[in-house]
């Protein structure tokens, strides 16, 4: 798994030079194979259940973290902007298709956003330090159907900084219809684990109106969430 320069700010980030990135994907590539997985939840205990280096930690309602602002642009050239999902919730997937664990959690990402088609469960993956070549080309290979936002200087895994951040590469993030972080899983989600989450998480709020928006009833959502590209 890659970790994250998380502590550095933006500013100083961005001015990495080209070659500095290239081989700190390359290092964190290599470092990314191996390990344990995230298998398990700790659903309803506000701890975090640890396995190797990976953890999922389960935020209780009342003690959530707000999700940062964030805006960006998707991998199809769209907007996007988190604020716009109040109301639903968000399972936020940080990725990038150079990264191993990336690829062992896209089949189940992929099945989930499919399980959830048709609800109020929004996908959508964050594409850290890619190329649209190999994000394009990792999406058809493991089916992600949902958007992608492009995020290549880690700008938007920074926002998290002062709430939840992803500690690594891959890390998913579920965020409640109030717009708060209800879960994090560091390292690659397995399918259980991932869709007993969210389901906890819909559950909580399922009969709570969108803050003005309105959904359809069996309207289709986006799905979204890790992928690469490169595969």
């Amino acid at each position: 798994m890659f970790r994250l320069p998380i502590s550095v700010p933006r500013s100083t980030c961005r001015a990495i030079s080209a070659a500095t990135v290239v081989a700190a994907v390359a290092m964190g590539a290599a470092a990314c194979s191996g390990g344990a997985t995230a298998q398990d939840t700790a659903v309803g205990t506000g701890s975090s259940f640890v396995a190797g280096s990976y953890s999922t930690t389960v935020f209780k309602p009342g003690a959530r973290p707000a999700a940062p602002q964030v805006t960006g642009t998707m991998l199809s050239g769209a907007r996007f902007d988190l604020a716009a999902d109040r109301g639903a919730v968000v399972v936020l997937n940080f990725w990038g298709s150079w990264c191993t664990p990336c690829r062992e959690e896209a089949p189940s990402l992929g099945q989930l956003a499919r399980h959830f088609s048709g609800t109020d469960i929004r996908f959508v993956g964050i594409d850290i330090r890619d190329d649209a070549a190999g994000a394009a080309a990792f999406m058809r290979t493991f089916r992600i159907s949902y958007p992608s936002v492009n995020d290549p200087n880690d700008a938007i895994a920074l926002d998290f900084n002062g709430t939840v951040p992803p500690a690594g590469i891959p890390t998913t993030l579920v965020i409640d219809r109030s717009g708060r972080i209800a879960a994090r899983i560091v390292g690659p989600a397995s399918y259980d684990g991932l869709r007993t989450l969210i389901a906890q998480v819909s559950a909580e709020q399922a009969h709570r109106p969108a803050p003005g928006r309105a959904r359809a009833p069996g309207s289709a959502s986006w799905a979204g969430c890790g992928g690469g590209g490169g595969s």
